[in-house]
């Protein structure tokens, strides 16, 4: 098992927004965090991460409980977020927004050919290197949020809400590149997307008001009565 959530409950001050949340994604695999705005989704990628400390349960990464440990450390274990809103350097050109995705030390020894890899998964941002990432269009610069994550050579790529404020073609295109990654890295991927998300994924989660309330693989919860009126306007 890549990583595991074991009954996680979290929030901000007295808030609580997360109600014993348990989930699993397996190795090589795409697992879908679904649900409305407020459900808790990017909370629970926070709490993984450690930005957001949990109040109690478990983060297991590959077996290794890591709920107390630093987000920095996470990185260095092989847990990557690719953020919503993208987060980049706007002043720094697309390979050194790279760069700075590769600091921890077993990613800077395979900078090079990490790079190399994430240009051939997208070939603009290769064709647009020396260009400074503010000046870059939605969706290029979530495909360079996506490669800054890849190039700390993760082994889970936790990835927030990547469709936001994207064009359907752009969308599409993204989803087809997050789908080529399965096998090389285990992704747990949020979106309010639910139908471009259950087409690249094997298995979903589906979170309301900080529970899970569906789960299972994309066909089944397609025919799912609940999400299909709720979701996905069937």
């Amino acid at each position: 098992m890549a990583l595991e959530l074991q009954k996680l409950e979290s929030g901000y001050g007295r808030l609580k927004v997360l109600f014993g949340v348990s989930l699993k994604v397996e190795k090589g695999s795409i697992t879908a965090l679904l649900g409305p705005n407020g459900a808790g989704k990017t909370t629970t990628l926070l709490t993984v991460v450690g930005v957001v400390r949990p109040w109690s349960g478990r983060v297991l990464y590959q077996g290794v409980d890591v709920t107390a440990t630093p987000p920095h450390k996470k990185v260095e274990m092989g847990i990557a977020l690719v953020p919503e809103g993208r987060r980049l350097f706007p002043e720094m050109t697309v390979e050194e927004n790279l760069l700075m995705g590769a600091y921890v030390k077993r990613a800077r020894d395979k900078a090079h050919d990490t790079m190399e890899w994430v240009f051939s998964l997208f070939p603009r941002l290769k064709e647009r290197r020396r260009q400074k990432a503010g000046t870059m269009s939605g969706g290029e610069q979530q495909m360079l949020a996506i490669a800054r994550a890849l190039m700390s050579r993760p082994q889970v790529l936790l990835i927030d809400e990547p469709s936001a404020g994207l064009a359907p073609k752009v969308v599409s295109d993204l989803f087809q590149v997050v789908k080529t990654l399965k096998g090389e890295v285990s992704v747990l991927l949020v979106e309010q997307n639910v139908a471009a998300a259950l087409e690249v994924s094997d298995y979903a989660y589906v979170l309301e008001n900080g529970h899970v309330v569906k789960e299972g693989p994309p066909e089944q919860l397609v025919a799912d009565e609940h999400v299909k009126k709720a979701y996905l306007g069937i």
